[in-house]
């Protein structure tokens, strides 16, 4: 029986080193030092990562801002910008009807009644050109000047004498800008050179 009992002492003790082992008994293992790093680095990359993205938005949000901001401001200053186009039409009609009568009235024509409605005539197109500038509204005088296509629309030509070719000869109809943006084209005659 001694033989027995030590045996199955040698059996106990050689199952317990094959066996598993006691969980705390096991030393713990922490993360290496390359494993600490590695996690480290990844964490930066994602920080960075996360402040570029964050950064991006800012700048984002900030464009949008201005952007909106510039949308307001041009609404207010161009929201009048069709009203104006109607009434540079009746403006073209005043200063039409003020040359006719102004025509009429010349001094061999006595009559008082036509001269005082020229005189109305011209004084209500000097205050709706005051108007049209206290808002920014203001006609174009491009003769002698360059031809632009962004501020003029050729009707025709016109033989260059005395004018450099490509120089606005007439102006057929006047042209408006508000705010400095065109809203409607002058119609001009350009100077070219005589051909023959």
């Amino acid at each position: 029986s001694p033989c027995v009992f030590s045996t199955a002492a040698q059996q106990r003790s050689t199952g317990d080193e094959c066996g598993p082992e006691d969980p705390r008994d096991e030393p713990k293992h922490p993360l290496s030092d390359s494993a600490l790093e590695h996690k480290a680095i990844k964490l930066e990359e994602q920080v960075r990562d996360l402040t570029e993205r964050y950064r991006k938005a800012l700048a984002d949000s900030e464009n949008v801002r201005r952007r909106t901001q510039k949308f307001v401001e041009d609404a207010k200053l161009f929201g009048i910008q069709s009203f104006c186009r109607d009434l540079v039409e009746i403006a073209d009609i005043l200063e039409k009807t003020a040359e006719s009568a102004a025509e009429e009235a010349e001094p061999s024509n006595p009559n008082p009644t036509l001269k005082k409605i020229c005189e109305g005539l011209s004084l209500i197109e000097a205050k709706l050109q005051s108007v049209f500038a206290k808002h920014g509204l203001q006609k174009m005088n491009p003769v002698g000047g360059k031809y632009d296509p962004y501020d003029h629309e050729i009707v025709c030509h016109v033989p260059a004498e005395g004018m450099q070719p490509g120089t606005i000869a007439l102006v057929t109809q006047d042209g408006y800008k508000l705010h400095g943006r065109t809203i409607r084209h002058a119609l001009v005659g350009v100077a070219v050179e005589s051909q023959e």
